[in-house]
């Protein structure tokens, strides 16, 4: 049996053929090559660090090749991304947005003013934490997918722009109107809030699936 592995998610297929597109990321087959079997590991391996050489000494036979410099702002985004700072900030929206909209909508219900501040100062936190969390996944999907542009994509760049949109709306409209969910306008402000909490929860699972590759 041959194994096929997608050269954007490195998503591993067993079988005569390639799948006509990569159940992860969306690519058609041509996107997939034959690899061997034993080339793929059970386990990441450590790099080894490499041996110290004395001054002034060289490999013979071998050119010494210059290191390529990269600029102050290239070296930060590399580093973002090899410590994996996406997966790292997405748990501040993703984890603190279920308790924002479950606290508006215990305060709506019991008409406590006290948990609606509560909520709205949560939501602080969340729009401090988004433009790091989606500058960081840009960077992901540049470097780790080459910005490939599948359907998944496309679905989880919706979500996270209605995401943001939302909180923002939420966050205005609030900071303009304390006494919203005092108002005959509370649903519209809730379903905003629902509405979010949904788009988060999709961007979430589809980031989840890339990750993990199920």
């Amino acid at each position: 049996m041959k194994v096929w592995q997608c050269r954007v998610c490195k998503y591993i297929h067993r079988g005569d053929t390639p799948p006509e597109k990569c159940p992860i990321c969306g690519v058609p087959a041509s996107k997939f090559v034959e690899i061997d079997e034993a080339s793929i590991p059970e386990k990441m391996p450590k790099r080894k660090k490499p041996e110290r050489k004395e001054l002034g000494t060289k490999d013979e036979g071998q050119t010494p090749v210059p290191a390529i410099k990269k600029t102050g702002f290239e070296k930060i985004k590399s580093l973002l991304v090899k410590h994996h700072a996406h997966p790292v900030l997405v748990h501040t929206p993703n984890g603190i947005l279920p308790i924002a909209v479950i606290l508006w909508l215990t305060a709506w219900i019991f008409d406590y003013d006290l948990l609606s501040k509560v909520a709205f100062i949560n939501l602080i936190f969340v729009i401090i934490a988004l433009p790091l969390v989606i500058f960081t996944g840009i960077l992901e999907w540049k470097k780790k997918f080459n910005g490939t542009m599948t359907m998944i994509f496309k679905l989880k760049i919706l979500t996270a722009a209605l995401t943001t949109v939302s909180c923002v709306i939420n966050f205005v409209w609030y900071l303009l109107d304390p006494k919203i969910l005092s108002s005959p306008k509370a649903w519209i402000f809730l379903c905003i809030n629902i509405l979010m909490l949904i788009a988060a929860g999709i961007a979430g699972h589809i980031g989840g699936k890339l990750v993990y590759k199920d």
